[in-house]
């Protein structure tokens, strides 16, 4: 049977989790919000720069561990509290003002005639397929999110005591 990891070890996969997740959702997140400015969207660019927050505010709860600061802790679990909140807002604002006029003009005479083919005009295709994808990111993230801080919960009393040798290099 295997030992249990070291306090050390354990702090250790928390930041290099915390490093991946944190970079991640402010890599996407301000690419997302750069093409939305590109394209004169500012709701767009506004959501993405907030959803970077996000993944600021990861890296931080990182740099706080590091520095042997427990409440590192708090700002990792927050950052996804808050990531998750902001995509389930997004998710029912967008779920309750569906636009379909741009995917509209992408559906090709091919296209229709195959969606006509399900009994269903394109108006109902698009509208149905926009529900799904959103429907999809919030189940998503109502998975993910609880899962990321369930994991930093879980390691709490490791990293405590890790934190409690000193600063990381």
């Amino acid at each position: 049977m295997k030992p249990p990891p070291l306090p050390s070890e354990v702090l250790d996969r928390v930041l290099r989790v915390a490093r991946v997740d944190g970079t991640s959702i402010l890599g996407i997140s301000g690419a997302f919000a750069l093409l939305s400015a590109a394209a004169h969207d500012a709701g767009g660019a506004l959501v993405g720069l907030a959803v970077a927050a996000a993944g600021a505010l990861e890296l931080h709860g990182a740099a706080l561990l590091r520095a042997a600061r427990v409440d590192g802790l708090r700002w990792l679990v927050s950052s996804h509290l808050y990531l998750m909140t902001l995509i389930l807002g997004y998710v029912a604002f967008r779920l309750s003002h569906l636009d379909i006029t741009e995917l509209r003009e992408q559906v090709t005479p091919d296209v229709s005639a195959q969606i006509q083919q399900l009994n269903m005009t394109v108006d109902q295709f698009l509208y149905l397929m926009l529900r799904c994808t959103f429907i999809a990111v919030g189940a998503a993230t109502l998975l993910y999110q609880p899962a990321m801080m369930v994991y930093y919960l879980r390691r709490r009393d490791a990293v405590f005591a890790a934190v409690e040798e000193g600063p990381r290099p």
